[in-house]
């Protein structure tokens, strides 16, 4: 629920972590932002790192107390190489998506779930309200099979929106598992990114905000582009600037603008704060992807 105006000094000071951005500029983006949707998809060294992951969870808290609507989709990637590294499991990719066979597919299921119960569990030592979104208590992405060469990886058809909304209603904060069920009820592996894309477009949300463990996207020399439309991204993915695991990431982007969401940015979750810089300072942190 969105702060009284009166309130919202005070409620800025309480919260604000001295290395945010400057609290001069928060306001205006807190009026901006009211209770609208942001879609965060947090991945990579952020769910390895306790001090990466307390910054987080640092940040979305803040966005809840302040007003705003937060949605959490997380990976696990990294997680599920050490995984299948311990069981000596080679890991295969095809563009950027992780070859998922019988036996993987539970080891993914099984590591997701340790990452979401761990993010539910700090959210809710920080007394914010958040529930676990998983496939097998309250699924709400229906998946095709992606093509059968990367087995259990699904693409997203449908996504649950009404349950979703159920649950922001209900004042939780959604900390989703990014697998979905086909028609069959088989469990299927959906790359982070664009299970949050999915989300993002379903529910038209404000803002879709990748974390990564990068500064954003960059151009051929490998500085930082701070701004770019979906046809520069085309562009840089003809080009091959833009390749491996980034061009599902920004095919995602490019999908969920031409989709009802206002923007996208990439941005690196290994930076101190780096969602509150995006959302509510003149700066941003990351690349913005919009028309």
């Amino acid at each position: 629920m969105q702060q009284p105006v009166e309130n919202l000094d005070t409620k800025i000071k309480e919260l604000w972590p001295k290395d945010g951005p400057s609290s001069q500029e928060v306001e205006k983006y807190i009026k901006k932002y009211s209770k609208e949707k942001i879609v965060i998809k947090c991945g990579g060294k952020v769910l390895l790192d306790q001090s990466l992951l307390d910054n987080l969870i640092e940040d979305v808290v803040i966005l809840k107390k302040l007003g705003l609507t937060p949605i959490l989709v997380h990976g696990g990637g990294l997680g599920i190489k050490k995984k299948l590294d311990e069981q000596n499991i080679k890991s295969k990719f095809i563009m950027g998506l992780r070859v998922t066979n019988e036996k993987t597919i539970h080891i993914v299921e099984n590591v997701m779930t340790e990452f979401n119960r761990e993010i539910v569990d700090a959210l809710e030592k920080k007394s914010c309200k958040a529930k676990s979104i998983t496939i097998k208590k309250n699924n709400i992405i229906y998946v095709q099979q992606e093509n059968k060469d990367l087995g259990f990886v699904g693409k997203p058809t449908r996504v649950d929106a009404k349950l979703l909304k159920e649950i922001i209603k209900d004042d939780y904060i959604p900390v989703i598992i990014p697998m979905g069920l086909d028609e069959k009820g088989s469990a299927y592996n959906i790359n982070a990114d664009t299970a949050a894309g999915a989300i993002a477009r379903s529910i038209k949300s404000r803002r879709l905000m990748l974390l990564t463990d990068i500064d954003g996207v960059l151009d051929s020399d490998d500085k930082l582009i701070p701004e770019i439309s979906t046809i520069e991204a085309k562009e840089l993915i003809d080009k091959e600037t833009i390749h491996g695991g980034m061009i599902p990431k920004i095919q995602t982007c490019i999908n969920a603008i031409n989709n009802g969401v206002r923007a996208v940015v990439i941005l690196d979750g290994r930076k101190p704060h780096s969602i509150l810089f995006e959302l509510f300072s003149d700066r941003g942190a990351g690349t913005l992807i919009r028309k």
